[in-house]
């Protein structure tokens, strides 16, 4: 599935529709090259979900939690650009991060991957023109609760 994304009023309401849909357990694996708007969707998902505060990009702390309540559901949102190995997640303990929460993921590669999780969905942002396209795979737990 594809979703052209014009502006950020459009990426908004993908996060809106996203939070409406999320549970803990669930992984969004946010894909793309620098630039590409994942922490903007990240931003969007989290204050969606009732965070009001600043949202800040996790590219030097890698972790960021954010607690419910205020959100509908726990977070994680996780920047692993800077791993440079997979097990690197596992040595930050991202399994004691994730119990109970959502993971939003950007640069998941970086941590080997999450896509074979039946409770990811995955985005892949690509830029076009001034906007986004966004190219979704969901896994198994997504089907039927597609954004």
């Amino acid at each position: 599935m594809r979703e052209t994304l014009p502006d950020l009023a459009a990426m908004d309401a993908l996060g809106e529709r996203i939070a409406v849909r999320l549970r803990a357990g669930d992984v969004i694996a946010l894909e793309g090259g620098l630039g590409a708007g994942k922490t903007t969707l990240a931003r969007a998902i989290i204050a969606a979900l009732g965070y009001c505060g600043e949202v800040p990009s996790p590219t030097f702390t890698i972790i960021e939690t954010y607690d419910a309540p205020p959100l509908k559901v726990p977070v994680v949102h996780a920047d692993f650009y800077r791993l440079e190995r997979p097990d690197e997640a596992e040595e930050i303990g991202l399994d004691e991060y994730r119990d109970g929460a959502a993971l939003i993921a950007e640069w998941p590669d970086h941590a080997g991957g999450f896509a074979h999780e039946r409770t990811c969905l995955s985005i892949r942002l690509e830029t076009e023109g001034k906007g986004r396209i966004a190219v979704f795979h969901a896994g198994e737990d997504w089907l039927e609760r597609m954004p």
